[in-house]
């Protein structure tokens, strides 16, 4: 079993195109799997009954509705490829239903809170981070991995490396233009000062490469200026809220946020009704 699992895993990274992060919770929600299964060595011994006491055993054991929809889909996924490879019989899933996920509304800064976080005391570094964030609506994973080439400041557009090697052009404003330009100034010097020889564009003042914890530290206490508790991923929800407040086309969102079914991008309409129910009761109360 764990031999297929090497094989799977080695066939979503080649064919795929998956990223370190996402290969390795594939690896970990299917070798949790096997372990409940330890006395089944051949994929073909699997029943659905197995993969139904599986999920008892995750319910008995207080995981949350979203860990348990990761773990199942993973091992769909393990049993499809299996399937396709020749190397089962039958898929023991097919029949197998994710457990359904509470809507949950992601959080929204407003304006006036990135307004704030953009005005304060920043590095040329830490401003160039929170700006193409915020304005470009970037997942963490596609901001750290940026390159020089991806930059594009004469036509305007960043070339952003998405899930799955996805590419998309995500158009930059003048701001964000504006702190790039700044900000190589310094990297210049950051290379030169430790005798680099990279293409990566984020580069602190010892030459190394800014990583997703350095990222979410940054947003972390960035958040603490507003007394809020934000992420990375909050400004993602606010380019894309703000934008659709500002009278933007849904596809368009979804082309620039990245998202392969639009069903995903429809999350935030949600967002903006909420809030124009809040914005309409607020008047009428006062």
């Amino acid at each position: 079993m764990f031999e297929l699992l090497s094989l799977y895993l080695e066939f979503i990274e080649l064919e795929k195109g998956l990223s370190i992060n996402s290969i390795e919770a594939y690896r970990r929600d299917i070798e949790f799997f096997i372990e409940f299964l330890s006395n089944k060595n051949n994929i073909n011994d699997i029943t659905r009954q197995d993969i139904s006491s599986y999920i008892r055993f995750l319910n008995e054991q207080k995981y949350s509705v979203s860990s348990i929809t990761r773990k199942i889909s993973s091992i769909k996924s393990f049993f499809k490829w299996a399937c396709m490879s020749g190397y089962a019989n039958s898929n023991p899933t097919l029949t197998i239903e994710l457990p359904k996920r509470p809507k949950k509304l992601p959080k929204v800064m407003t304006i006036k809170d990135i307004e704030t976080m953009l005005s304060n005391n920043l590095t040329n570094l830490q401003a160039v981070i929170l700006e193409l964030l915020y304005s470009c609506g970037f997942r963490v994973s596609e901001l750290v991995n940026l390159r020089l080439n991806d930059i594009n400041i004469s036509s305007k557009y960043i070339l952003c490396i998405g899930k799955g090697n996805k590419e998309r052009i995500v158009p930059i404003g003048s701001k964000a233009i504006e702190k790039i330009n700044i900000y190589l100034q310094d990297r210049d010097y950051f290379v030169v000062k430790n005798k680099l020889n990279t293409k990566k564009f984020l580069i602190n003042e010892d030459g190394r490469f800014i990583n997703r914890q350095d990222v979410y530290n940054l947003v972390h206490l960035q958040g603490k200026i507003i007394n809020k508790n934000v992420s990375p991923h909050t400004l993602r929800h606010s380019f894309a809220t703000h934008l659709l407040e500002n009278g933007a086309d849904l596809r368009v969102v979804q082309e620039l946020l990245g998202h392969s079914d639009v069903a995903t991008t429809q999350l935030y309409t949600h967002i903006t009704k909420k809030r124009l129910k809040e914005v309409y009761f607020k008047i009428n109360k006062d």
